[in-house]
């Protein structure tokens, strides 16, 4: 089974896990909206695909 991570954190939540508060976005104008909303000074941006194992595509960016 393939899910992404914000997929994961939800069925986590659903079963009371702890998770930190994020937000999921299919194109830039979303995320922008999406994180400004966060009302923080510091992003972990994260970006997923399904491509075949460990650290094949994707990305973690500190902005």
């Amino acid at each position: 089974m393939n899910i992404h991570e914000h997929q994961a954190k939800q069925i986590l939540k659903k079963y009371g896990a702890v998770v930190p508060e994020g937000v999921f976005a299919l194109n830039v104008d979303e995320l922008i909206q999406k994180a400004k909303a966060l009302k923080t000074e510091k992003y972990v941006l994260k970006a997923q695909i399904h491509a075949g194992g460990r650290g094949k595509a994707g990305g973690v960016k500190i902005l």
